[in-house]
């Protein structure tokens, strides 16, 4: 296919469906954009089957549907997402693995996987999150071990996230992914949407500081990479960050609504973290980024891409 043509779609799925991711792809130089949108178009296009209404085994036909389809990736394919995939692999090391990876962690949600221990819930959360870090920074150009494993972590922290903001909503469909020796131990019972209002909000601020020290391990990856590169990072991580300081303040929350920035907080986020790596470079952004406080040489708090009292500043 057209490789314009082919990217053009993938720009389509990405802008109408990355509802955080997109405000730091586009930061990205033009190539690099493109093929991450490409990247996230295939994954949108597991999630979608994951989140569907259909029942497991149907789930299952088609992710393994999706998995042999990655053998037909190529820039001559005629299906647009798999042709943006094969003309980003003419540019970039992109570790196609990581999409199994995905598929794996998606097929783990359709047989109704449940997690007795945070042990158990880490390689999900690689599976289906650390993949698209390490996809990611195959485009970004550090694709060694260091930088995969960075990005990896990075993944868990999201996910970890995505798990806190969507409570209520997993519930109802009858999936809980917080661990049960963690529910138990707040005693929260096995149904999160019926646990009592203050233990769920203990064991909600509790989870968020294991997210939190995800996103401390992961951090490190902006210092490895390009000035434009870790504008993306940044600007993603800092979605997050802002997200779970959110629940963080109000925990009970998610058991009644969806917890969520605005678009124009997002485009905020993405708009000040190009600013930073610009101004600072990529080591300079990086210590302004977890909880969105730093402290300077006198001690005082210093405000920066994470934080949430800086809106509207």
């Amino acid at each position: 296919m057209n490789e314009g043509l082919a990217f053009r779609r993938c720009e389509q799925i990405t802008r109408s469906r990355a509802r955080n991711f997109y405000y730091g792809i586009r930061l990205l130089p033009g190539q690099k954009r493109r093929a991450m949108c490409a990247i996230y178009s295939f994954a949108r296009r597991v999630d979608d089957i994951g989140d569907g209404s259909l029942p497991g085994d149907d789930k299952l036909v088609r992710l393994e549907a999706a998995r042999r389809s990655l053998e037909q990736i190529g820039p001559d394919s005629t299906d647009p997402v798999l042709a943006g995939i094969g003309h980003a692999l003419g540019n970039f090391a992109i570790p196609l693995d990581a999409f199994r990876d995905l598929i794996d962690g998606v097929e783990m949600d359709a047989r109704g996987a449940t997690f007795e221990t945070f042990s158990d819930l880490e390689p999900y959360c690689r599976q289906v999150a650390g993949s698209i870090g390490r996809l990611s920074v195959g485009v970004f150009g550090t694709n060694d071990s260091a930088g995969m494993q960075l990005a990896d972590d990075l993944g868990v922290a999201m996910q970890l996230t995505n798990i806190l903001r969507d409570v209520r909503e997993d519930a109802g469909r009858g999936r809980v992914y917080l661990p049960r020796g963690d529910l138990d131990r707040f005693g929260c019972g096995e149904d999160p949407s019926a646990a009592p209002v203050q233990a769920m909000g203990s064991l909600i601020r509790f989870e968020a500081r294991r997210a939190r020290s995800w996103f401390e391990r992961g951090l490190p990856l902006i210092t490895k990479l390009d000035p434009r590169s870790a504008a993306c990072v940044a600007a993603m991580t800092g979605i997050y960050l802002r997200l779970l300081a959110r629940i963080e303040k109000q925990p009970d929350r998610v058991l009644y609504e969806r917890v969520s920035l605005a678009s124009w907080e997002k485009a905020w986020v993405a708009a000040r973290s190009l600013t930073l790596v610009t101004a600072a470079g990529p080591h300079g952004v990086g210590g302004r980024m977890n909880g969105g406080v730093r402290r300077d040489g006198a001690g005082a708090p210093v405000r920066g891409i994470g934080s949430g009292s800086e809106v509207g500043r």
